[in-house]
């Protein structure tokens, strides 16, 4: 049975949990659908059509699921997808629904975080290669500067539960000296992406302690709170039960078995399937 008037949050796979489980915590009275595009993950090696395509597909699931408000809890999908979507999509076929990602949250706080004005951002090759960190920061505050450093194991070790072993402590040291080679008055950094809060421990293990360290989970809950109070027109929409569901487009078994690491809980999730 789906549940209507619902928060949607949006991953293409795992990493929005994390995402999923501060908003949760911080908004615990409504009512939630997660879904995950596990079926067609990982988004990053894919061209930006694509990217644009699956994650319109995911977003007009939601809508379709009763869900005025969608939540993209993935990077390469905000980076790469959301504003096509709330320019091209939304004023013509869903006026009455939003769409918002994890980017502009995170843009519009970080210049409260650096006294020297350089800051770091760590992300998934897609999430980098768009750049869209730079001109997100730029947009408002211009004259900080920013150092990117692409992560490509980072992923792949916390999905296979290895991100707190011996064996991650090579790639977690690796990419942070990489980072921190490009400009030594970093005092900030940014984790592009929503897999990366369950590496803060190992991360803060090799940080200096003058660099401070922002993850997007609870940035991005924290947001998304202030929103619904400044919009009561889609705020007054969401049904306030406290339920959450779960949908993957893969199998949901193996979805199940993996979404406890960054769901901090077992759940059950239903295949999802797009209609064409």
């Amino acid at each position: 049975m789906n549940i209507q008037q619902s928060i949607g949050v949006f991953d293409s796979g795992y990493g929005g949990l994390t995402v999923f489980k501060s908003i949760v915590r911080k908004l615990p009275k409504y009512n939630y659908i997660y879904f995950g595009d596990n079926a067609r993950t990982p988004y990053g090696d894919h061209s930006f059509e694509t990217i644009y395509q699956y994650t319109l597909e995911c977003v007009e699931w939601l809508f379709a699921q009763g869900c005025p408000l969608v939540i993209l809890a993935c990077n390469t999908a905000s980076a790469k997808a959301l504003r096509s979507i709330q320019q091209n999509i939304l004023p013509f076929k869903y006026p009455n629904h939003r769409v918002l990602g994890v980017i502009r949250p995170t843009a519009e706080i970080v210049g409260d975080f650096t006294n020297t004005k350089s800051i770091g951002v760590m992300g998934t090759r897609g999430t980098i290669n768009s750049e869209s960190y730079l001109m997100e920061i730029n947009k408002f505050f211009p004259g900080i500067k920013v150092a990117q450093q692409s992560c490509p194991m980072w992923v792949p070790l916390i999905e296979n539960d290895e991100h707190r072993s011996a064996g991650a402590d090579y790639f977690v040291k690796k990419y942070v000296d990489q980072l921190l080679a490009k400009d030594e008055h970093i005092d900030c950094i940014v984790l592009a992406c929503t897999h990366y809060p369950l590496l803060v421990p190992k991360i803060k293990e090799v940080l200096p302690e003058h660099i401070s360290l922002l993850a997007q989970d609870d940035i991005v809950a924290d947001s998304l709170a202030l929103y619904l109070v400044n919009h009561p027109e889609i705020e007054n929409k969401i049904s306030k039960q406290g339920q959450q569901q779960f949908f993957t487009s893969g199998d949901p078994k193996a979805f199940d078995a993996s979404a406890s690491i960054f769901f901090g809980k077992q759940i059950i999730s239903e295949h999802a399937s797009f209609s064409k």
